[in-house]
C-alpha cells in the first residue's frame, strides 16, 4: 500500500448525499478480484450514457477534474453494501482522499485498508470546501496528514481529526498484511518456542 503523507491535487465537487457503493461501482464490475482496471466503472451510471459515451455534465468528465485526486462529497458517502471494490475503483481512478460530513462505517474502514484518506468535516467546513472545489483547474487543495490540515487554494486551513493508529498506518503504508509482517520476528520466536514445548501442536 502506498504511503499517504501530503497530497496536493485538484479537488472535484460532488455534493450529492447518500452515494452508495452501487453508485460508486455498479455490480456489473464486481466479477474481478483485481484492484486495477476498475476506474472505468467508477460512477459508471452517472458518468456514461447507455451507448458508452460520456455524460459531459458529470463532474469527473469535465476537463478540469479528469485528474482529480480529492473528492469533496455530500453526506453519508459510501453507504449501502460492503463491497471493497468501491475504494478500489476510486483509487484506480487516482482519488486518494474523500472529504464528507459522514461516511458509512464499512466503506470508511475499507478506505484506510486501501490507502485512501476519508476525512470527516462539519457541514459549514464542507460548504467552504465545495466552494473551493468548484473553481475548476484552480481548485487545488493540499491535505497534510502529519498536521491534519486541509489547505484551500486561497490559503484557508481546516483542521481534521483522525484516529492515531489509522494515521500511523496510512503514513507508513501499512495494510493488514504489512502490520502482521512487522511482527514477523516475534511470531517466528513464538512458533519456535511452541514447537519445543508443544511439539504435537
Amino acid at each position: 500500500m502506498d504511503k499517504f503523507t501530503t497530497l496536493t491535487g485538484v479537488a472535484a465537487p460532488y455534493p450529492v448525499i447518500n452515494i452508495d457503493t452501487d453508485m460508486i461501482i455498479p455490480k456489473d464490475y464486481l466479477k474481478t478480484i483485481k484492484r486495477t482496471g476498475l476506474s472505468v466503472g467508477l460512477f459508471a451510471e452517472s458518468r456514461f450514457n447507455e451507448d458508452g459515451s460520456e455524460k459531459p455534465d458529470f463532474v469527473l468528465n469535465k476537463p478540469a477534474y479528469r485528474n482529480a485526486e480529492i473528492l469533496v462529497a455530500g453526506d453519508n458517502f459510501g453507504c449501502g453494501s460492503s463491497r471493497e471494490h468501491a475504494p478500489w475503483a476510486l483509487l484506480d481512478f487516482g482519488i486518494r482522499c474523500v472529504i464528507s460530513t459522514s461516511f458509512a462505517d464499512i466503506f470508511y474502514n475499507n478506505c484506510f485498508k486501501n490507502g485512501i484518506l476519508p476525512i470527516v468535516v462539519t457541514p459549514d467546513e464542507l460548504e467552504k470546501l465545495l466552494d473551493d472545489a468548484d473553481r475548476g483547474s484552480n481548485s487545488k487543495m493540499t491535505v497534510d496528514l502529519e498536521t491534519q490540515e486541509i489547505k484551500g487554494p486561497d490559503g484557508g486551513t481546516i483542521h481534521f481529526d483522525i484516529d492515531p493508529f489509522r494515521k500511523h498506518c496510512l503514513m507508513n503504508g501499512l495494510d493488514d498484511i504489512a502490520l502482521t509482517l512487522e511482527k514477523a520476528t516475534s511470531i517466528d520466536t513464538y512458533e519456535g518456542k511452541l514447537g519445543e514445548t508443544r511439539p504435537w501442536a
